[in-house]
Protein backbone atom coordinates (compact mmCIF):
# COMPACT_ATOMS: atom_id res chain seq x y z
CA UNK A 1 0.00 0.00 0.00
CA UNK A 2 2.96 2.20 0.51
CA UNK A 3 4.10 1.66 -3.20
CA UNK A 4 0.96 2.24 -4.13
CA UNK A 5 0.70 5.45 -2.54
CA UNK A 6 4.36 6.90 -3.57
CA UNK A 7 4.04 6.24 -7.01
CA UNK A 8 1.11 8.68 -8.19
CA UNK A 9 2.91 9.25 -11.59
CA UNK A 10 4.93 7.30 -13.52
CA UNK A 11 8.53 8.91 -12.24
CA UNK A 12 7.20 8.49 -8.83
CA UNK A 13 6.65 4.78 -9.29
CA UNK A 14 10.26 4.63 -10.63
CA UNK A 15 11.65 6.59 -8.20
CA UNK A 16 9.97 4.13 -5.38
CA UNK A 17 11.56 1.17 -6.86
CA UNK A 18 14.59 2.81 -7.16
CA UNK A 19 14.27 3.27 -3.35
CA UNK A 20 13.33 -0.79 -2.77
CA UNK A 21 16.33 -1.62 -5.14
CA UNK A 22 19.06 0.18 -3.23
CA UNK A 23 17.83 -0.80 -0.13
CA UNK A 24 18.56 -4.27 -1.54
CA UNK A 25 21.99 -3.63 -2.64
CA UNK A 26 21.22 -3.06 -6.40
CA UNK A 27 23.58 -0.12 -7.63
CA UNK A 28 22.50 2.30 -10.40
CA UNK A 29 24.10 2.44 -13.76
CA UNK A 30 23.67 4.53 -16.80
CA UNK A 31 22.68 3.55 -20.41
CA UNK A 32 25.41 6.12 -21.34
CA UNK A 33 28.22 4.07 -19.08
CA UNK A 34 30.76 1.55 -20.26
CA UNK A 35 28.68 -2.15 -19.31
CA UNK A 36 31.91 -3.92 -19.67
CA UNK A 37 32.47 -4.19 -16.12
CA UNK A 38 28.78 -4.31 -14.00
CA UNK A 39 27.85 -4.89 -11.18
CA UNK A 40 26.04 -7.99 -10.44
CA UNK A 41 23.31 -6.70 -9.53
CA UNK A 42 21.68 -2.97 -10.80
CA UNK A 43 19.21 -1.05 -12.07
CA UNK A 44 18.96 1.56 -15.24
CA UNK A 45 16.14 3.86 -15.94
CA UNK A 46 15.17 5.00 -19.89
CA UNK A 47 12.79 8.82 -19.10
CA UNK A 48 11.37 9.30 -16.02
CA UNK A 49 8.89 6.44 -16.09
CA UNK A 50 10.82 3.44 -17.03
CA UNK A 51 13.22 0.86 -15.55
CA UNK A 52 15.10 -2.37 -15.74
CA UNK A 53 16.37 -4.47 -12.36
CA UNK A 54 19.26 -6.87 -13.45
CA UNK A 55 20.32 -9.75 -11.27
CA UNK A 56 22.93 -11.61 -13.04
CA UNK A 57 23.07 -15.08 -13.28
CA UNK A 58 25.83 -18.62 -12.59
CA UNK A 59 26.08 -18.29 -16.51
CA UNK A 60 26.07 -16.83 -19.46
CA UNK A 61 22.98 -15.63 -21.19
CA UNK A 62 23.45 -17.53 -24.46
CA UNK A 63 24.00 -20.50 -22.34
CA UNK A 64 21.63 -19.82 -19.50
CA UNK A 65 18.76 -17.57 -20.89
CA UNK A 66 16.72 -15.11 -19.26
CA UNK A 67 14.38 -14.72 -16.97
CA UNK A 68 12.03 -11.73 -17.60
CA UNK A 69 9.00 -9.95 -15.95
CA UNK A 70 7.43 -7.12 -17.19
CA UNK A 71 4.74 -4.40 -16.25
CA UNK A 72 4.08 -1.44 -16.41
CA UNK A 73 4.32 2.03 -14.37
CA UNK A 74 1.44 4.06 -16.35
CA UNK A 75 -2.18 4.35 -15.47
CA UNK A 76 -5.45 5.58 -16.88
CA UNK A 77 -6.50 9.45 -15.57
CA UNK A 78 -6.07 12.62 -16.72
CA UNK A 79 -3.31 14.35 -18.06
CA UNK A 80 -2.79 18.33 -18.06
CA UNK A 81 -2.80 20.24 -21.86
CA UNK A 82 -0.14 22.46 -22.03
CA UNK A 83 -1.30 26.67 -20.80
CA UNK A 84 -3.91 24.29 -18.58
CA UNK A 85 -4.88 27.41 -16.60
CA UNK A 86 -7.74 29.47 -17.25
CA UNK A 87 -10.48 31.35 -15.67
CA UNK A 88 -14.15 31.02 -16.46
CA UNK A 89 -16.87 32.26 -14.44
CA UNK A 90 -15.58 33.61 -11.36
CA UNK A 91 -12.47 30.42 -11.02
CA UNK A 92 -9.91 28.66 -12.47
CA UNK A 93 -10.23 25.63 -13.99
CA UNK A 94 -7.81 23.33 -15.22
CA UNK A 95 -7.59 22.04 -19.03
CA UNK A 96 -6.86 18.22 -18.87
CA UNK A 97 -6.71 15.32 -21.40
CA UNK A 98 -7.64 11.70 -21.23
CA UNK A 99 -5.10 9.63 -20.52
CA UNK A 100 -5.79 6.08 -21.72
CA UNK A 101 -9.00 4.27 -20.30
CA UNK A 102 -10.25 5.89 -17.52
CA UNK A 103 -13.59 5.29 -15.69
CA UNK A 104 -14.41 8.87 -16.34
CA UNK A 105 -17.33 8.87 -14.00
CA UNK A 106 -15.65 7.70 -11.09
CA UNK A 107 -13.57 10.96 -11.17
CA UNK A 108 -16.10 13.12 -10.36
CA UNK A 109 -16.81 14.97 -6.98
CA UNK A 110 -13.65 13.42 -5.79
CA UNK A 111 -10.55 15.21 -3.58
CA UNK A 112 -7.84 15.47 -6.56
CA UNK A 113 -4.32 16.24 -5.75
CA UNK A 114 -1.81 17.27 -8.16
CA UNK A 115 1.54 15.23 -9.09
CA UNK A 116 4.25 15.63 -12.07
CA UNK A 117 7.28 17.05 -13.00
CA UNK A 118 9.09 20.88 -13.51
CA UNK A 119 11.17 21.16 -16.34
CA UNK A 120 14.02 24.08 -15.08
CA UNK A 121 16.73 25.75 -15.93
CA UNK A 122 19.83 25.77 -13.74
CA UNK A 123 23.26 27.96 -13.45
CA UNK A 124 25.17 26.50 -16.68
CA UNK A 125 21.46 26.55 -18.56
CA UNK A 126 21.25 22.82 -18.29
CA UNK A 127 17.49 21.91 -18.36
CA UNK A 128 16.61 19.66 -15.55
CA UNK A 129 13.40 17.95 -14.43
CA UNK A 130 12.37 17.10 -10.93
CA UNK A 131 9.47 15.38 -9.43
CA UNK A 132 6.69 17.31 -7.72
CA UNK A 133 3.50 16.13 -5.92
CA UNK A 134 0.95 18.52 -4.41
CA UNK A 135 -0.38 15.82 -2.06
CA UNK A 136 -3.93 17.87 -0.97
CA UNK A 137 -6.59 18.41 -2.55
CA UNK A 138 -6.14 21.02 -4.65
CA UNK A 139 -8.97 20.47 -7.71
CA UNK A 140 -12.20 18.64 -7.83
CA UNK A 141 -14.40 17.73 -11.17
CA UNK A 142 -18.04 18.53 -10.02
CA UNK A 143 -21.19 17.23 -10.94
CA UNK A 144 -24.38 19.34 -11.35
CA UNK A 145 -26.80 19.34 -8.93
CA UNK A 146 -29.49 16.72 -9.17
CA UNK A 147 -31.96 20.16 -9.43
CA UNK A 148 -30.18 20.82 -12.49
CA UNK A 149 -30.22 17.21 -14.02
CA UNK A 150 -33.57 16.03 -13.41
CA UNK A 151 -33.04 12.45 -15.12
CA UNK A 152 -29.37 11.65 -14.06
CA UNK A 153 -30.93 8.47 -11.98
CA UNK A 154 -33.11 7.10 -14.58
CA UNK A 155 -31.31 7.93 -17.99
CA UNK A 156 -27.49 7.78 -16.84
CA UNK A 157 -24.84 10.63 -15.87
CA UNK A 158 -23.50 12.23 -19.74
CA UNK A 159 -20.84 14.88 -19.89
CA UNK A 160 -18.99 15.95 -22.68
CA UNK A 161 -15.32 15.17 -22.73
CA UNK A 162 -13.76 18.74 -23.51
CA UNK A 163 -16.64 21.05 -21.73
CA UNK A 164 -17.40 19.13 -18.22
CA UNK A 165 -13.70 17.50 -17.63
CA UNK A 166 -12.86 20.62 -16.29
CA UNK A 167 -11.06 20.41 -12.52
CA UNK A 168 -11.85 23.80 -10.32
CA UNK A 169 -8.82 24.61 -9.22
CA UNK A 170 -9.44 27.96 -7.16
CA UNK A 171 -10.63 31.28 -7.64
CA UNK A 172 -9.16 33.55 -10.66
CA UNK A 173 -6.59 34.10 -11.56
CA UNK A 174 -4.65 31.16 -9.84
CA UNK A 175 -2.08 29.90 -12.34
CA UNK A 176 1.06 31.91 -10.69
CA UNK A 177 -0.27 30.50 -7.57
CA UNK A 178 -0.18 26.92 -8.94
CA UNK A 179 3.15 27.60 -10.41
CA UNK A 180 4.62 29.31 -7.14
CA UNK A 181 3.37 26.08 -5.39
CA UNK A 182 4.83 23.65 -7.45
CA UNK A 183 8.29 25.52 -7.54
CA UNK A 184 8.43 25.70 -3.84
CA UNK A 185 8.12 21.86 -3.12
CA UNK A 186 10.87 21.17 -6.31
CA UNK A 187 12.64 23.72 -4.13
CA UNK A 188 13.33 26.15 -7.66
CA UNK A 189 13.10 29.10 -8.04
CA UNK A 190 10.10 30.73 -10.16
CA UNK A 191 12.64 32.08 -12.33
CA UNK A 192 13.89 29.29 -13.44
CA UNK A 193 11.02 27.36 -13.97
CA UNK A 194 10.77 26.51 -17.93
CA UNK A 195 7.29 23.85 -18.19
CA UNK A 196 5.63 21.08 -16.49
CA UNK A 197 4.02 17.75 -16.84
CA UNK A 198 1.18 17.08 -14.47
CA UNK A 199 -1.26 14.61 -14.10
CA UNK A 200 -4.47 14.24 -11.87
CA UNK A 201 -4.38 11.83 -8.75
CA UNK A 202 -6.51 10.86 -6.06
CA UNK A 203 -6.37 11.96 -2.47
CA UNK A 204 -6.98 9.00 -0.46
CA UNK A 205 -4.75 6.56 0.29
CA UNK A 206 -4.81 3.16 0.01
CA UNK A 207 -6.81 0.91 3.05
CA UNK A 208 -6.94 -2.56 3.86
CA UNK A 209 -10.91 -3.65 2.92
CA UNK A 210 -13.09 -6.19 3.89
CA UNK A 211 -14.22 -7.70 7.57
CA UNK A 212 -10.82 -9.80 8.02
CA UNK A 213 -8.91 -6.71 5.96
CA UNK A 214 -8.90 -9.05 3.20
CA UNK A 215 -8.72 -6.75 0.59
CA UNK A 216 -6.70 -3.89 -0.78
CA UNK A 217 -8.71 -0.76 -2.13
CA UNK A 218 -6.88 2.05 -4.04
CA UNK A 219 -5.61 3.72 -6.77
CA UNK A 220 -3.41 2.51 -9.78
CA UNK A 221 -3.79 -1.13 -8.74
CA UNK A 222 -3.69 -1.76 -12.34
CA UNK A 223 -0.08 -2.05 -12.58
CA UNK A 224 1.62 -0.86 -10.05
CA UNK A 225 0.66 -3.97 -7.77
CA UNK A 226 2.66 -6.29 -10.30
CA UNK A 227 5.42 -3.91 -10.49
CA UNK A 228 5.94 -4.28 -6.84
CA UNK A 229 5.44 -7.81 -6.76
CA UNK A 230 8.41 -7.73 -9.96
CA UNK A 231 10.96 -5.56 -8.26
CA UNK A 232 10.30 -7.57 -4.71
CA UNK A 233 10.77 -10.50 -6.55
CA UNK A 234 14.10 -9.86 -8.48
CA UNK A 235 15.68 -8.21 -5.36
CA UNK A 236 14.66 -11.16 -2.85
CA UNK A 237 15.63 -13.95 -5.40
CA UNK A 238 18.40 -16.64 -4.76
CA UNK A 239 21.09 -16.17 -7.47
CA UNK A 240 20.47 -19.28 -10.28
CA UNK A 241 21.70 -20.03 -13.70
CA UNK A 242 19.71 -17.44 -15.63
CA UNK A 243 20.13 -13.89 -15.60
CA UNK A 244 17.27 -12.30 -13.70
CA UNK A 245 15.47 -8.92 -15.46
CA UNK A 246 12.30 -6.84 -14.03
CA UNK A 247 11.46 -4.79 -16.68
CA UNK A 248 8.73 -1.39 -15.95
CA UNK A 249 7.44 0.00 -18.76
CA UNK A 250 5.51 3.80 -19.04
CA UNK A 251 3.10 4.23 -21.74
CA UNK A 252 1.04 1.07 -21.75
CA UNK A 253 -2.36 2.87 -21.59
CA UNK A 254 -1.51 4.74 -24.42
CA UNK A 255 -0.16 1.88 -27.07
CA UNK A 256 3.42 1.76 -25.79
CA UNK A 257 4.94 3.33 -28.98
CA UNK A 258 7.55 5.34 -26.95
CA UNK A 259 11.08 6.10 -26.65
CA UNK A 260 10.88 4.16 -23.26
CA UNK A 261 7.40 1.96 -24.21
CA UNK A 262 7.73 -1.84 -24.55
CA UNK A 263 7.73 -1.14 -28.07
CA UNK A 264 11.10 0.87 -27.61
CA UNK A 265 14.56 -0.82 -27.99
CA UNK A 266 14.92 -0.63 -24.34
CA UNK A 267 14.87 -4.04 -23.48
CA UNK A 268 16.56 -5.02 -26.36
CA UNK A 269 19.50 -2.45 -25.73
CA UNK A 270 19.64 -4.28 -22.19
CA UNK A 271 19.92 -7.74 -23.30
CA UNK A 272 22.16 -7.56 -25.93
CA UNK A 273 24.70 -5.57 -23.49
CA UNK A 274 24.16 -7.96 -21.25
CA UNK A 275 25.81 -10.58 -23.60
CA UNK A 276 29.37 -8.80 -23.22
CA UNK A 277 31.64 -9.93 -25.61
CA UNK A 278 29.07 -12.46 -27.27
CA UNK A 279 27.27 -9.34 -28.80
CA UNK A 280 23.95 -9.85 -30.89
CA UNK A 281 25.14 -13.52 -31.64
CA UNK A 282 24.73 -14.23 -27.80
CA UNK A 283 21.81 -12.13 -27.59
CA UNK A 284 20.35 -14.79 -30.52
CA UNK A 285 21.88 -17.42 -28.55
CA UNK A 286 19.89 -16.91 -25.28
CA UNK A 287 16.38 -16.37 -27.21
CA UNK A 288 15.34 -19.97 -27.15
CA UNK A 289 16.21 -20.63 -23.51
CA UNK A 290 14.67 -17.51 -22.25
CA UNK A 291 10.96 -16.93 -20.89
CA UNK A 292 8.87 -13.74 -20.20
CA UNK A 293 6.21 -13.17 -17.80
CA UNK A 294 4.44 -10.58 -18.93
CA UNK A 295 2.48 -9.22 -15.49
CA UNK A 296 -0.59 -7.15 -15.46
CA UNK A 297 -3.68 -7.15 -13.18
CA UNK A 298 -6.38 -9.46 -14.40
CA UNK A 299 -10.03 -9.89 -14.10
CA UNK A 300 -11.64 -11.09 -11.38
CA UNK A 301 -14.98 -12.41 -11.29
CA UNK A 302 -17.38 -9.82 -10.34
CA UNK A 303 -20.09 -11.41 -8.00
CA UNK A 304 -23.13 -8.16 -9.08
CA UNK A 305 -22.17 -9.05 -12.57
CA UNK A 306 -21.10 -12.70 -13.23
CA UNK A 307 -22.83 -13.40 -16.46
CA UNK A 308 -19.49 -11.04 -17.42
CA UNK A 309 -17.36 -14.16 -17.60
CA UNK A 310 -16.68 -16.99 -19.25
CA UNK A 311 -18.52 -20.23 -17.67
CA UNK A 312 -15.39 -22.29 -17.06
CA UNK A 313 -12.78 -19.83 -16.22
CA UNK A 314 -13.77 -17.62 -13.21
CA UNK A 315 -10.77 -16.02 -11.37
CA UNK A 316 -11.61 -14.92 -7.58
CA UNK A 317 -10.04 -12.75 -5.58
CA UNK A 318 -7.43 -13.92 -3.36
CA UNK A 319 -7.59 -16.79 -5.17
CA UNK A 320 -3.76 -16.58 -6.46
CA UNK A 321 -2.10 -15.66 -9.71
CA UNK A 322 -4.14 -15.61 -13.20
CA UNK A 323 -3.02 -17.12 -16.62
CA UNK A 324 -4.62 -15.14 -19.30
CA UNK A 325 -5.41 -16.75 -22.50
CA UNK A 326 -6.93 -15.76 -26.01
CA UNK A 327 -7.59 -16.95 -29.38
CA UNK A 328 -7.05 -13.89 -31.11
CA UNK A 329 -3.21 -13.84 -29.42
CA UNK A 330 -4.02 -10.19 -27.64
CA UNK A 331 -2.02 -12.92 -24.70
CA UNK A 332 0.63 -14.45 -25.46
CA UNK A 333 -0.14 -17.19 -23.04
CA UNK A 334 0.65 -20.82 -24.88
CA UNK A 335 0.16 -24.82 -23.43
CA UNK A 336 3.89 -24.89 -22.85
CA UNK A 337 4.40 -20.80 -21.02
CA UNK A 338 1.05 -21.55 -19.12
CA UNK A 339 2.56 -24.74 -17.68
CA UNK A 340 5.89 -23.16 -17.19
CA UNK A 341 3.70 -20.64 -15.24
CA UNK A 342 2.24 -23.46 -13.15
CA UNK A 343 5.34 -25.27 -12.65
CA UNK A 344 6.85 -22.09 -11.00
CA UNK A 345 4.11 -21.74 -8.99
CA UNK A 346 3.53 -25.68 -7.79
CA UNK A 347 7.04 -24.91 -6.71
CA UNK A 348 6.01 -22.50 -4.06
CA UNK A 349 2.45 -23.98 -3.39
CA UNK A 350 0.65 -21.46 -4.88
CA UNK A 351 -2.62 -22.41 -6.91
CA UNK A 352 -2.77 -20.43 -10.10
CA UNK A 353 -6.41 -19.50 -11.69
CA UNK A 354 -7.09 -18.47 -15.77
CA UNK A 355 -8.97 -16.00 -17.90
CA UNK A 356 -10.65 -16.06 -21.06
CA UNK A 357 -13.04 -13.65 -22.58
CA UNK A 358 -16.29 -14.65 -23.60
CA UNK A 359 -16.72 -14.87 -27.41
CA UNK A 360 -19.44 -12.31 -27.36
CA UNK A 361 -17.07 -9.76 -25.73
CA UNK A 362 -13.33 -7.65 -26.92
CA UNK A 363 -10.21 -9.13 -25.01
CA UNK A 364 -7.96 -6.47 -23.81
CA UNK A 365 -4.37 -6.60 -24.12
CA UNK A 366 -1.33 -5.47 -22.51
CA UNK A 367 3.14 -5.56 -23.12
CA UNK A 368 3.53 -9.66 -23.54
CA UNK A 369 2.12 -9.50 -27.29
CA UNK A 370 4.25 -6.40 -27.87
CA UNK A 371 7.52 -7.66 -25.96
CA UNK A 372 7.62 -11.06 -27.52
CA UNK A 373 7.15 -10.15 -30.85
CA UNK A 374 10.34 -7.55 -30.23
CA UNK A 375 12.14 -10.31 -28.57
CA UNK A 376 11.46 -13.31 -30.13
CA UNK A 377 10.86 -14.38 -26.22
CA UNK A 378 8.31 -17.05 -25.42
CA UNK A 379 5.94 -15.70 -22.95
CA UNK A 380 2.69 -15.76 -20.95
CA UNK A 381 0.65 -13.60 -19.18
CA UNK A 382 -0.61 -13.62 -16.02
CA UNK A 383 -2.12 -11.04 -13.20
CA UNK A 384 -3.69 -10.85 -10.06
CA UNK A 385 -7.19 -10.69 -9.76
CA UNK A 386 -9.17 -7.30 -9.46
CA UNK A 387 -12.31 -5.67 -9.74
CA UNK A 388 -13.10 -2.22 -10.94
CA UNK A 389 -10.07 -1.86 -13.17
CA UNK A 390 -9.38 1.94 -14.63
CA UNK A 391 -11.15 2.84 -12.34
CA UNK A 392 -10.38 5.91 -9.58
CA UNK A 393 -10.69 3.11 -7.39
CA UNK A 394 -9.64 -0.45 -7.59
CA UNK A 395 -9.72 -3.24 -5.83
CA UNK A 396 -7.46 -7.10 -5.16
CA UNK A 397 -6.99 -9.26 -2.53
CA UNK A 398 -4.53 -8.61 -0.13
CA UNK A 399 -2.54 -11.95 -0.29
CA UNK A 400 -2.67 -12.16 -3.87
CA UNK A 401 0.14 -9.80 -3.47
CA UNK A 402 2.35 -12.14 -1.73
CA UNK A 403 1.43 -15.17 -4.09
CA UNK A 404 2.64 -13.37 -7.13
CA UNK A 405 5.68 -12.18 -5.87
CA UNK A 406 6.06 -16.20 -4.60
CA UNK A 407 5.94 -17.28 -8.52
CA UNK A 408 8.04 -14.30 -9.86
CA UNK A 409 10.99 -15.21 -7.33
CA UNK A 410 10.04 -18.94 -8.71
CA UNK A 411 10.53 -17.89 -12.32
CA UNK A 412 13.56 -15.87 -11.56
CA UNK A 413 15.69 -18.49 -9.32
CA UNK A 414 14.97 -21.09 -12.85
CA UNK A 415 12.51 -23.23 -10.45
CA UNK A 416 10.53 -24.32 -13.19
CA UNK A 417 12.59 -25.37 -16.64
CA UNK A 418 11.23 -24.96 -20.20
CA UNK A 419 12.98 -26.73 -23.36
CA UNK A 420 14.48 -25.11 -26.08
Amino acid sequence: MEFLDSGVTPGHAVHAASSMLEACGFSRVSERDDWRDLPGRFWVTRGRGTLAAVARGSLPPWESGFRIAGAHTDFPGFRLKPRPVRDVEGASVLGVEVYGGPIIATWFDRDLALAGSLVWRDDSGTLRESLFDLARPVCRIATPAIHLNRGVNEEGFTFNKEDNLCPILGGAPAEETLLEAICSICCVERARAVSLSGHLRDCQPASAGGLSGEYIFSGRIDNLAMCFAAIQAVSTAREGACTAVACLFDSEEAGSATMAGAASSFLDDILERLCGEAGRDGLFRSRPLSVLVSADGAHAVHPCYPAKHDKSNRPVLNGGPVMKVNAQERYTSTALTAAYFSECAASVGVSVQSFVSRNDMQCGSTIGPILSTRLGIRSVDAGSPMLSMHSIREMAGARDCDAMISVLRAHFEGRAKIGD
